[in-house]
Parts: structure tokens; C-alpha cells; sequence
């Protein structure tokens, strides 16, 4: 007989996922509450690693500039980063709706959504302050059987609200968008510590990241430990913050984002010209 229990001081209680905030289509952000992940001990393990930390390339490798989008729906002057939390905000509540105006923490928009697209592909997503959206309410559940601990299936509908807002977003508006506002995601980005880096290089080393997630047919086994859930498989454990956030999401939710991902990605990355880059 399963036996349910809810988490203490939380197992992972922060998944955000919002498909209209940084253009990824499908933006995602897990807070991580747990410890430090395993050293890596099997293939899949190395491959997130590999993307762990950006490359600094002299000439980018997904310039802006070549990819194939529709027509931005204004071109109007860009605000200044410090500035453009109210027109950045007004964007992406056109494109995610009502739901995303409960959702969307107002201050440094931008730079919230950089922090954690850059973090996505790493082993820990650092302070929970860097997420520009509110996390989900209620308690992570968590079921047992035959002494075997896993995430509950209801745990899926604690994401719905951000799923809603995923399916309403359209993906080439959104690209659009992001493209019409690069600049402020590159400043950002350089803000951040990447002097000679390019954003859209990371986002899309993020998408890739967590595209590659494992699609598994059953919640795999959980540990507890000091009030903490872990994978109990140390591959798993050690995967990426991005794919622990796949796996968190639930089978038909990760089927879903992993979808919308590919569209973006597919915008983002068509080289129909010859154009320089945008930097």
C-alpha cells in the first residue's frame, strides 16, 4: 500500500516555468534547496558538465542577427537596462497573459532572467534571488511503495498556472521580441561577468542542456535525508539544474516544454543570411 507524506522544509518547493520570459520559449528556473550535487559518475553527467561553464568565443556561434523571425511588432528606441523594467514587464505580460501578472516579480526583469538562464545548464542555481518569477504554492508530495520513495504524480499540477502561460505564448511573437530587445540581454549578460560573452550563445547551450534531460517512464527514487529529497540514483543527482527541472516537471509537462523549446530554438538558430552579428 503507497504511503504519502508531504516534504518538510521543502525538497525542491521553487520550480518557475514561464515560456514567455527569455525567449527561451519555454523559460525555466528551479530553486535549488538541496545539497551540492554528486560528482559526476556516468556519460549523461558529463555532458551536462560540459556546458557548465560558458565558452568565451571571439565571434559568436548563434549570432541574433541570422535568425529567421518575423518582423518585431515595434520598433521603437530601446529603453536603458536600468529603465526598461516597465516596458520589458508590459512585453511579456502581452505575450503570457493574466496569469503571468500574479506570477512576474517587477524589479530587474532582465537581469533576473539572464542570471537564471545562465545558471540552467550548471549543478546549482545559487540564491533563490536571481528568479524573476514567483514560485509555486504548495508543499512537494511525495508517495511510497514498497518501501520505495518517489514524487507524487500531483505534484504536476502545482506547475499549471506556468503551463498555461507556456501554451498561450506564441514562439515567433516571442522570438520577435527577444530579438527586437537583445541589446538589454547582452548588456545584462556582460553585467553578469562576461565581458567578451554572448548571451544568445548561452540560451541556447541552456535549451540544448535541458532538451537533453532523460525521459523517464516512472518517478525515480528519491532519498531523504535532514529534511532534503535527492535522487537516489547519483547520475540523476548530479544532473544539471535545467534537467532536474525537466524531470521535477512531470512526463506529460516535460513532453510539452521540450516541444516548445524545439520551435524556439529552431527561430533562434535559421542562418538564412549573411548579416554581421549583433553584439
Amino acid at each position: 500500500m503507497a504511503n504519502r507524506r508531504k516534504s518538510g522544509s521543502g525538497w525542491v518547493p521553487a520550480v518557475v516555468a514561464v515560456v514567455a520570459v527569455a525567449a527561451v520559449g519555454a523559460y525555466m528556473a528551479w530553486r535549488a534547496t538541496h545539497p551540492a550535487a554528486a560528482p559526476a559518475q556516468a556519460s549523461a553527467v558529463a555532458a551536462a558538465a560540459s556546458v557548465a561553464a560558458p565558452a568565451v568565443a571571439a565571434i559568436p556561434q548563434h549570432p541574433i542577427a541570422q535568425a529567421t523571425v518575423p518582423a518585431p511588432a515595434s520598433t521603437a528606441p530601446l529603453p536603458s537596462l536600468e529603465d526598461s523594467d516597465a516596458s520589458v514587464g508590459e512585453a511579456l505580460l502581452a505575450l503570457g497573459g493574466d496569469r503571468l501578472r500574479d506570477l512576474l516579480l517587477p524589479q530587474q526583469v532582465v537581469n533576473h532572467i539572464v542570471a537564471t538562464v545562465d545558471a540552467l545548464p550548471r549543478h546549482e542555481l545559487g540564491s533563490a534571488s536571481i528568479l524573476p518569477l514567483r514560485t509555486p504554492r504548495g508543499a512537494f508530495t511525495t508517495i511510497e511503495t514498497q518501501g520505495i520513495l518517489a514524487a507524487d504524480a500531483s505534484n504536476a499540477g502545482r506547475y499549471a498556472a506556468y503551463m498555461a502561460i507556456a501554451r498561450r505564448v506564441d514562439s515567433p511573437a516571442l522570438v520577435a521580441w527577444y530579438v527586437h530587445s537583445y541589446p538589454l540581454f547582452q548588456q545584462a549578460y556582460r553585467e553578469l561577468g562576461y565581458p567578451k560573452g554572448y548571451f544568445n550563445d548561452r540560451l541556447i547551450a541552456a535549451i540544448d542542456d535541458m532538451l537533453a534531460a532523460p525521459s523517464l517512464a516512472q518517478p525515480p527514487a528519491l532519498k531523504l535525508a535532514n529534511g532534503r529529497y535527492t535522487y537516489a540514483d547519483p547520475a540523476l543527482e548530479s544532473l544539471s539544474v535545467g534537467q532536474k527541472l525537466m524531470l521535477r516537471l512531470g512526463p506529460a509537462n516535460e513532453g510539452e516544454l521540450k516541444a516548445k523549446l524545439r520551435v524556439i530554438r529552431a527561430l533562434l538558430t535559421a542562418r538564412p543570411s549573411s548579416a554581421g552579428p549583433m553584439r
